[in-house]
C-alpha cells in the first residue's frame, strides 16, 4: 500500500504573507497569550518555525505524548498562530494533518487607533 497514498512530500510552509500585529488589550491576544502560556504549546510553535511535521512527529521532538501535542496544536490553531498546511497519510493509510506555524506576529503595548494602525504598517514594511 505504500505507493498509492502520498506519504511524503513538500509542504507549502509559507503560510500567511502579511505579518499580524496585536495589542495588548485586544481579547484576541488575551487568546493568543494563554495559548503561548505553556511551555510545550511554545516548544511545539518553535518545531513549526523550522519545518512542518505532523502531531506525532512533533510530539517525538518535543518529547510529550501524541495526545498532549494535538490539544496544544487544537489551541494554537484556534489563536491562529499554526494552520494546517497539508495530509499525509502514515504506512497503514491513515491520515495525518501535516501542521505548519501561521503569520510572524508581534505584540504590541500603547498607543491609540492612529498610531495602531501607522506602526502594523511600519512593521509589516520591516519584516518584508
Amino acid at each position: 500500500m505504500s505507493g498509492l497514498l502520498p506519504s511524503d512530500g513538500t509542504v507549502d510552509s509559507s503560510g500567511e504573507a502579511d505579518p499580524r500585529v496585536h495589542w495588548l488589550d485586544d481579547d484576541e491576544t488575551a487568546q493568543l497569550l494563554g495559548c503561548l502560556s505553556c511551555d510545550t504549546a511554545r516548544d511545539l510553535l518553535s518545531c513549526l518555525q523550522d519545518s512542518p511535521a505532523t502531531a506525532t512527529e512533533l510530539s517525538k521532538r518535543v518529547e510529550t505524548s501524541v495526545q498532549n501535542a494535538r490539544h496544544h496544536l487544537g489551541n494554537l490553531i484556534e489563536a491562529d498562530l499554526v494552520r494546517v498546511a497539508d495530509t499525509r497519510y502514515s504506512e497503514k493509510g491513515r491520515e495525518m494533518k501535516v501542521y505548519a506555524a501561521a503569520a510572524p506576529f508581534v505584540v504590541c503595548v500603547g498607543g491609540d487607533g492612529g498610531d495602531r494602525e501607522a506602526f502594523a504598517e511600519a512593521i509589516a514594511s520591516f519584516l518584508e
